[in-house]
């Protein structure tokens, strides 16, 4: 396997977007990085973060693939959805169906953390993904999981609303700091490099998308309660998660039986950064597994 990114790497930044045409309402822009050259895969992010959250492993899955990492929109550089469009998970599949058009991508593999993983999921249910790998995906809770979740989410976004950015970048610069402002979603803090943790922070701090997206987590429909019987699905758990707790893989599971169930060890709720090798080889091996059955 190629060798997966430094997490001491510079930040990227990337400034290209897509305008979106849309049957449910105006147009909407998405920004988005793509490298390599294969089979297209779409790398979605959690909710407050933004596409550098896979940048760890980008390099390892960019060597195949024609890979396309978005900031959904309300996230990263992504500007907020204009008024007609929902940020619940049918509506959000919808919207990245048409950014996909838009990309010229053909029913891509699809992996996605948290949000992420729960919209993947959602793209192969509607039958426009031809692989997923979710890692730690939303929507498998129970109503108590939930709260606990969210209050978890908005006591992290008030602390980084309350921190001025020189505060946060103070921090930033010892490894205590990093694991004071991204311990909760992350094992090994410490990994992340201080520029990555800055501009994270700063990320969730300004997420327009924030709030909307958790008003729709609260919805009953929120649940995904759908098999997905015709496309290779891995559900991928950090054992050290704590935002959606491991036992949720389990559950999900149960909904989805034909789906690999992959214990991450040593990982956090983000687990790019805590064990990027591991997760390159999960998300490459659920490809794999696409094109073995397509053949």
């Amino acid at each position: 396997m190629p060798a997966v990114s430094s997490p001491h790497a510079p930040v990227p930044v990337s400034r290209t977007r897509v305008r979106v045409a849309s049957d449910e309402g105006p147009p909407f822009d998405v920004v988005y990085e793509r490298r390599g050259a294969g089979e297209p895969l779409v790398l979605l992010h959690g909710v407050g973060h933004h596409w550098q959250a896979w940048e760890p492993v980008f390099a390892a899955l960019a060597a195949s693939h024609d890979v396309v990492a978005l900031d959904l929109p309300g996230f990263g550089a992504s500007p907020e959805l204009p008024a007609g469009h929902g940020y619940d998970a049918a509506s959000a599949a919808r919207q990245l169906a048409a950014v996909c058009t838009a990309l010229g991508l053909e029913r891509p593999h699809v992996a996605g953390n948290s949000l992420g993983g729960l919209l993947a999921l959602e793209l192969a249910r509607t039958g426009r993904a031809r692989s997923v790998t979710a890692l730690a995906p939303a929507g498998f809770w129970t109503e108590h999981e939930r709260k606990y979740a969210f209050a978890v989410l908005r006591s992290m976004r008030a602390g980084a609303a309350a921190l001025p950015e020189s505060a946060v970048r103070t921090l930033a610069r010892s490894t205590a700091g990093r694991a004071s402002l991204t311990g909760t979603i992350y094992a090994r803090p410490g990994w992340r490099s201080p520029e990555a943790v800055v501009a994270e922070t700063a990320a969730l701090r300004d997420a327009t998308g924030f709030e909307p997206v958790l008003a729709s987590g609260r919805r009953p429909d929120a649940l995904f309660r759908s098999d997905i019987p015709d496309v290779p699905v891995t559900l991928a758990w950090g054992d050290r998660d704590r935002v959606l707790l491991p036992r949720q893989g389990v559950r999900a599971k149960r909904v989805i039986p034909g789906a690999g169930l992959v214990r991450l060890r040593g990982c956090g709720h983000v687990p790019m950064n805590d064990d990027p090798a591991a997760v390159a080889r999960t998300v490459l091996d659920t490809t794999a597994a696409a094109r073995a059955a397509s053949a």
